[in-house]
């Protein structure tokens, strides 16, 4: 009975360390962009997001990191045997990789706070893809274990690093794209009031 609610509590860290994650850079990626802001907007901007990562990264995201890896503790202590899994290993290396993506997060946001991050927004939406990466091998490796088609997986994580990086290429396209003719609607309505 103990691997079974051990089980539940470790997806449930799981789901919410991810949320977490994922929402923190995406402010990351708004703090960034408030420097692009005129005063005072720029400085309210970003005292309100330094305000929104610190509460998000103390009251969600580590609270998540903890109880994950609390229960998949747990989880090895109700089955000691599973550790000699080869699969284990290597999904214990991507969480290895992941917390410390956690801990590169927490600096990155004490940065932002003191003003010594010069990361721009489209670095920071870079940066928000690796955890979908690692997500997809963790679970991948969870659920087929040892019977994980390399080939295939290998083509799959490959595929996927290529369309977020497009998305985000095409992403920045298209913002360069409206900022443009934002630009040019405001430079014809001021032309048209003179």
């Amino acid at each position: 009975m103990a691997y079974y609610w051990f089980k539940a509590f470790h997806l449930i860290g799981v789901v919410v360390w991810f949320a977490g994650l994922f929402y923190l850079v995406r402010l990351f990626v708004y703090h960034a962009e408030a420097k692009l802001e005129p005063e005072p907007a720029q400085s309210i901007l970003k005292k309100q997001y330094e305000l929104m990562e610190k509460r998000l990264y103390g009251i969600i995201t580590t609270p998540g990191m903890i109880v994950t890896v609390a229960c998949a503790i747990g989880l090895i202590s109700t089955e000691p045997g599973i550790m000699k899994a080869g699969w284990l290993h290597i999904k214990l290396t991507m969480v290895a990789i992941l917390i410390g993506y956690h801990f590169f997060c927490q600096r990155i946001m004490n940065q932002l706070a003191k003003d010594e991050c010069n990361w721009t927004g489209q670095q920071f939406r870079a940066l928000n893809e690796a955890p979908t990466v690692l997500l997809v091998i963790i679970v991948l490796l969870a659920v087929f274990k040892n019977s994980l088609p390399l080939d295939i997986t290998t083509w799959v994580i490959f595929a996927l690093v290529v369309a977020m990086a497009a998305s985000i290429q095409l992403y920045a396209k298209k913002r360069r794209q409206d900022k443009e003719k934002l630009a040019q609607s405001q430079e014809l309505a001021s032309t048209g009031a003179e």
